[in-house]
């Protein structure tokens, strides 16, 4: 396990844990512009103030031991009792501007709050919680606008007994971060409404779910399209009815093909029954023809897509067998025909590929390592990201890194999303329904929930290079609605999945749709 070792200094808290941490004491006469000893490496293990910085607090819980992300050293709060501390560095003498704060963190969870923070500094304290990630580090972000010349770097704990985190190599530079892309897949809220589904808002007004989602701070949609599917729905005709929907409320338009009647995912990969028994060289122009007539469509109306995904979660390729991985020069020319008639219709709209098991570092790399020696053509990355079954944040965020830099291209979760509850609000079982099946320091509750999309927001965030584009929360609107089940050729199959929207089994928001308003 990593967390501190139990110092006796770690265990002399003032007696007074519950302080209240309401204000810091005047900023010191030597502040300078610099961060200064900014890895912990200036005094070695068991300093009681690193050099360079202050505490405030229950001053106990703060101290240097060994274990560092980069070097031999870390900043680590812990106590065996309850603590509010702070550990923090006042800058003066800056020139206005945008700045970033960088850190590498880990935290074993259950605090009231644990954060990064930039504060004092002419403006909104800007703040990053600690996601919980007790074995690899987790490298954060946060922003801030210097208007007064100074600031002061943060690192705070609310903490209950027991409760750690460490700290590491942070940076203090110019530069800013934020997300484009804070959106949700809603592609089952338009036969949602069809048999009856309501949505209301946190205080139970029932209105418009997209209205709702866009107050929040939604700024994009993924719609899904099919080619014939059994129901009717997620075809070409609904896919333009939402857009204009969307478009209406200022927001940005990703479109998802399948390339199938029903689901495509890297399970399943069924070509379309009018494309059955077609050649390859058929289904590459089937491919095309499909591609450019949803999105010439979208264009001639005034509801251009912004982005589109050629393919979903193409793991194993898509149009199976044709388009299989085990012949990925086939797939290139598939994957080619979709990206040459995205571009036919509008050259400025993002052509993303999309692949699952977003903590899978080494399949991501061979999946893209392969479509670049077969010359497909691509401008964006995404990934599904469910924490429950691909990897953990830390695997997360490193195979995030590594697609954006190794390619060059902007990346974005194309899928994520958790449960807010474990229980059914139909008789089908839901995906997730077990404690055992949770991400470790996040509960099937609003709050776990919230603290999730929260974690993986920053963490897209975080990515080097400003290529963090954002993130989709996947199906968002997909409450329990009879008629409305998961497969289009059944109309009593049920729904799995309500747990996980961001509308309750009473149909209000719940609070992590507020998460969209992320800076």
């Amino acid at each position: 396990m990593f967390h501190p070792r139990r110092t006796l200094r770690a265990l002399l808290l003032p007696l007074a844990a519950g302080l209240a941490l309401a204000a810091l004491p005047a900023g010191t006469a030597h502040a300078a512009s610099t961060l200064a000893n900014a890895g912990f490496e200036t005094d070695g293990t068991g300093a009681a103030v690193p050099r360079g910085w202050s505490e405030y607090g229950d001053t106990g819980a703060s101290y240097v031991e060994a274990g560092g992300h980069g070097g031999s050293y870390r900043l680590s709060h812990y106590s065996a009792s309850a603590y509010k501390v702070e550990t923090y560095q006042y800058l003066s003498g800056l020139a206005n501007g945008n700045y970033k704060l960088t850190a590498w963190v880990r935290s074993g969870g259950g605090q009231n709050s644990a954060y990064l923070a930039l504060k004092n500094c002419g403006g909104t304290e800007q703040r990053t919680d600690l996601p919980v990630s007790a074995g690899g580090w987790i490298h954060l972000v946060v922003p801030v606008s210097v208007t007064n010349s100074q600031c002061t770097i943060s690192v705070y704990s609310d903490a209950n007994a027991g409760n750690w985190i460490n700290v590491d190599d942070l940076t203090f530079t110019s530069g800013t971060t934020g997300l484009s892309v804070k959106g949700s897949d809603i592609s089952s809220l338009a036969k949602s409404e069809a048999y009856g589904g309501v949505y209301k808002t946190g205080s139970g007004t029932t209105g418009d779910a997209l209205a709702i989602l866009k107050s929040a701070g939604m700024n994009y949609a993924r719609l899904k399209v099919w080619v014939n599917p059994a129901d009717g729905y997620n075809n070409k005709a609904r896919v333009l009815a939402m857009a204009k929907r969307v478009k209406a409320q200022g927001m940005k338009l990703l479109v998802d093909f399948h390339y199938s009647d029903t689901w495509a995912d890297p399970g399943t990969q069924t070509k379309p029954a009018a494309w059955a028994g077609h050649t390859y060289s058929q289904l590459k122009t089937d491919v095309y023809n499909h591609t450019y007539d949803v999105l010439n469509a979208l264009k001639s109306q005034g509801t251009t897509a912004d982005m589109v995904q050629i393919g979903n979660e193409i793991n194993g390729g898509m149009l199976w067998s044709e388009g299989s991985t085990d012949n990925f020069a086939q797939l290139a020319g598939l994957l080619n025909s979709g990206y040459d008639a995205a571009k036919a219709v509008s050259s400025s709209t993002v052509v993303a590929l999309h692949l699952a098991k977003g903590g899978d570092l080494t399949g991501t790399r061979w999946w893209f390592d392969t479509a670049l020696a077969d010359g497909v053509k691509f401008d964006a990355i995404g990934l599904s990201y469910y924490g429950y079954w691909h990897g953990s944040l830390h695997d997360f965020q490193t195979t995030l890194d590594d697609a954006a830099s190794r390619y060059a291209k902007p990346v974005f979760v194309a899928e994520t999303a958790y449960p807010f509850r474990l229980d059914s609000d139909d008789a089908l079982v839901n995906q997730i329904d077990t404690t055992g099946e949770l991400v470790s320091g996040y509960p099937a509750t609003t709050t776990g929930q919230s603290n999730w999309l929260r974690d993986v927001m920053n963490i897209v965030e975080a990515v080097p290079d400003g290529r963090g584009l954002g993130v989709f929360y996947w199906e968002a609107t997909w409450t329990a609605v009879t008629g409305n089940g998961w497969d289009p050729a059944d109309a009593s199959s049920g729904n799995g999945w309500e747990n996980q929207a961001l509308f309750g089994f009473d149909d209000k928001a719940l609070p992590a749709m507020s998460v969209f308003s992320h800076r």
